[in-house]
């Protein structure tokens, strides 16, 4: 069985005094304020966390992830994007396809890290996993640099246990 769904996220920056670092793909993006939120607010992990939950139907981000985060003090995005994949069983990551809206920070030269850094997550060939960045021409309040939007659709291959 194959199976594809898409996942999506965004969050604004902090204000330019915060000390909270920005992190894309498992990565810390130098030289840019991070992104409100209660974790890391990484848009990629969470859109990434989003997509599976799509395939498998469990929703991660929400009460598991505030749990997580609120409770427990796992503010990493990498632990939330673990548990969705949990959630697949049987299933595998045949590929992931990621597109980030961001006027800042340039993330061009970040992209092959990014690609690391989400294959090594996700336990699948970086080959698998592909990454495009875009300014959006400014259309939106992404574009204009106001926080980060990022998209990601999964392909997931295997067989589906449980209903």
């Amino acid at each position: 069985m194959v199976a594809s769904a898409i996942g999506q996220d965004s969050h604004r920056f902090e204000n330019r005094n915060s000390k909270k670092k920005l992190v894309l793909g498992g990565l810390t993006i130098p030289g840019c304020v991070g992104l409100t939120g209660n974790s890391d607010a990484d848009v990629v992990l969470h859109a990434l966390t989003n997509a599976i939950s799509g395939i498998s139907g469990v929703n991660i981000l929400g009460a598991v992830s505030d749990r997580m985060c609120l409770k427990q003090g796992i503010k990493d995005s990498s632990a939330y994007l673990n548990k969705a994949l949990q959630t697949l069983n049987s299933r595998r990551l045949a590929h992931v396809s990621v597109t980030i809206e961001a006027k800042r920070p340039k993330l061009e030269k970040h992209i092959p890290a990014m690609r690391r850094s989400v294959a090594k997550l996700c336990g699948c060939p970086i080959g698998s996993v592909g990454i495009t960045a875009t300014s959006g021409e400014g259309l939106t309040s992404f574009g204009r640099g106001e926080g980060i939007q990022a998209f990601v659709i999964v392909t997931v291959a295997g067989i589906r246990s449980g209903t």
